[in-house]
């Protein structure tokens, strides 16, 4: 297992357990907030790791995340937005960043992970707006997860969550120019998670290909190596890191 997978793995589990679906609605906003804050904080030591100086947010223990003030507040083309992952440069702006949403317990109601799909979407979309439309050429990428069980709710007349996720964000990635459409994300991720105090586990998939399990260090070297090409006289790609180029 790749070190950054194993590193967020191992974080992820001294969140300790997930608290019941039938919890108070505060606590399971906070068991939420802490996961999105690990995984984001997870990345941020990565990407520092990998070249990326002035990476937010960096310096928390992910094991032991305090869910605030590590966000960056990005000025956008329609309204400020905070955003969970970024790297960006006095000279540049924006270069990446990296959306984090997640989906962690039933609805009481219909029993499936499916209630807040769509209000999660517009979240990611307007986020990418608001961002493209100032900062055209920056990277952005983002991590959906969704607890395991989501891959296993479909009944008679509806598939799984993950499935419907998967189909639903499709016309969303895969942004490869900069003058494309401002609500597509350069690569979108679906992550299963399954996680506790004893283990945790976590699936990738790029958004459109469910069967098609990829690492978290794949797409970390995906946006790095697509922030290189948007940025050719500043940085390139190698070994796994960006480099300033010199001269």
């Amino acid at each position: 297992m790749p070190a950054v997978d194993e590193a967020l793995r191992l974080a992820l589990m001294r969140q300790g357990d997930k608290p019941p679906d039938t919890a108070r609605a505060s606590d399971k906003k906070r068991y939420s907030e802490r996961i999105s804050h690990t995984v984001a904080v997870t990345l941020g030591a990565e990407f520092h790791r990998r070249g990326l100086e002035g990476a937010r947010p960096v310096g928390a223990d992910p094991g032991h995340a305090d869910p605030t003030g590590t966000e960056r507040r990005m000025a956008g083309g329609i309204g400020a937005k905070k955003v969970d992952v970024t790297w960006a440069t006095e000279e540049s702006g924006l270069l990446l960043g990296i959306s984090i949403k997640t989906i962690n317990f039933r609805d009481s109601k219909t029993g499936n992970f499916q209630k807040n799909l769509t209000n999660r979407r517009g979240d990611m979309l307007f986020e990418a707006v608001t961002l493209h439309r100032r900062f055209p050429y920056s990277v952005l990428g983002g991590l959906f997860f969704l607890d395991a069980a989501a891959a296993h709710d479909a009944t008679g007349r509806r598939r799984s969550t993950f499935l419907n996720a998967h189909a639903r964000l499709r016309l969303f990635t895969g942004r490869n120019d900069p003058g494309g459409r401002d609500e597509q994300y350069e690569s979108l991720y679906i992550v299963l998670l399954e996680a506790s105090a004893a283990n945790a586990r976590i699936e990738i998939t790029p958004v459109g290909q469910p069967e098609a399990p990829v690492s978290l260090e794949t797409a970390i070297e995906t946006w790095l190596h697509l922030t290189a090409i948007r940025n050719p006289d500043f940085y390139e790609y190698e070994d796994g890191c960006l480099r300033r180029v010199l001269g």
